[in-house]
Formats: C-alpha cells, sequence, structure tokens
C-alpha cells in the first residue's frame, strides 16, 4: 500500500531554515507527480509547490515563492522541501501527497513552528 511518510519539522525562529524530507514506499515514485500541502487549524489544505515526476517543472504558491524550493530524488524515493526565511505565517502541519490536486494518498503531517 501508499505510503508517506513526513520528517523534517520543528520549532525555529522567523528567518530560520528547515529542511522537510518526505520518504514514499508502496507505488511507482518515479512514474508519480509529488506536492507538499500544509494546513492550519480550521482551514483547508492548501498546496504549498509541487513537482513533477522526473523534477524537470516544479511551482509553488506566490506566499512561499523565492524562500522555499521543492525537490525529488528518485533514486531514494524521497521528496525534499527546503524552506528558507521562515516566517510566523508558515506555520502549519506539512503533508507530502501523491499527485497535484486532492486525492486519498496523504502522509501523517509534520509540525512545523516558526516563533520568536
Amino acid at each position: 500500500q501508499v505510503q508517506l511518510v513526513e520528517t523534517g519539522g520543528d520549532l525555529v525562529q522567523p528567518g530560520a531554515s528547515l529542511r522537510l524530507s518526505c520518504q514514499a514506499s508502496g507505488f511507482l515514485f518515479s512514474n508519480t507527480a509529488m506536492s507538499w500541502y500544509r494546513q492550519t487549524p480550521g482551514k483547508a489544505r492548501e498546496l504549498v509547490a509541487g513537482i513533477t515526476r522526473a523534477g524537470g517543472t516544479t511551482n509553488y504558491a506566490d506566499s512561499v515563492k523565492g524562500r522555499f524550493t521543492i525537490s525529488r530524488d528518485n533514486t531514494k524515493n524521497t521528496m525534499y522541501l527546503q524552506m528558507n526565511s521562515l516566517k510566523p505565517e508558515d506555520t502549519a502541519v506539512y503533508y507530502c501527497h501523491t499527485g497535484l490536486g486532492a486525492g486519498p494518498n496523504w502522509g501523517q503531517g509534520t509540525q512545523v513552528t516558526v516563533s520568536s
């Protein structure tokens, strides 16, 4: 079965950096576009970044452009989200997802908290 495991979330101060990882298994990772979403209480899950199956094309929410970088290593079935210049409004649970739109496959999420 599909399994997605996010790691790397932490409590950090504004301006800090974090690197999230998503370890995937149970499907053909290299043939699957992937994405990162985030969610805060009471709000819908929000697309943060997406990446095509070979990593040739990426896209980002306007709120994170220039600060976040999505990448993947298909030899390791792993996707990453490098987050720089973190802001308090980046605080959320970050989720790994198969594809770019809504669907059934999500990780358990990893908490990112940005606070002084």
